[in-house]
């Protein structure tokens, strides 16, 4: 475990102290269905990234997203920035919510979101159907599980 926190970390670009209070957990999803993939639903507030399948699975304030890793500007990977509670883009410095929505930067719109719907204790997450809010306002909307 202390092995995947710090490759976690060096990924990030986080000093060892710096670490330590960031709330990322590295996930995998698994039972891929179709084009759906499940994470176990988080039990606290906290970002998780899955590399695998190039996203970011969000618990914040009693809901669960997930969005596509990169931001939607130049497709650079986002960072979570745990001091300020954001996501930040490393290449242009765009900012983003928790909840994916666009603060400030050179990104003009919100962070994709995928479809995601509750299974039991799991959420599914469909990698076929990523949302752009600025497209389709309404589905990006509704990509979330309310706990």
């Amino acid at each position: 475990m202390a092995a995947i926190a710090a490759g976690v970390a060096g990924a990030l670009h986080l000093t060892p102290a710096q670490a330590g209070a960031l709330p990322v957990d590295l996930a995998a999803g698994f039972a891929a269905v179709d084009e759906e993939v499940a994470f176990p639903i988080p039990t606290q507030d906290g970002v998780s990234i899955d590399k695998a399948h190039a996203l970011i699975l969000v618990r914040h304030e009693q809901s669960v997203y997930a969005f596509g890793l990169s931001c939607p500007h130049q497709k650079t990977p986002l960072r979570w920035q745990d001091a300020e509670g954001r996501f930040q883009c490393p290449k242009h410095k765009s900012r983003f919510r928790p909840d994916g929505a666009f603060i400030d930067g050179r990104a003009t719109r919100n962070m994709d979101r995928y479809r995601i719907r509750r299974d039991s204790g799991n959420v599914m997450v469909d990698l076929a159907a990523l949302y752009r809010e600025d497209e389709n306002r309404d589905d990006w909307l509704a990509a979330v599980v309310h706990l």
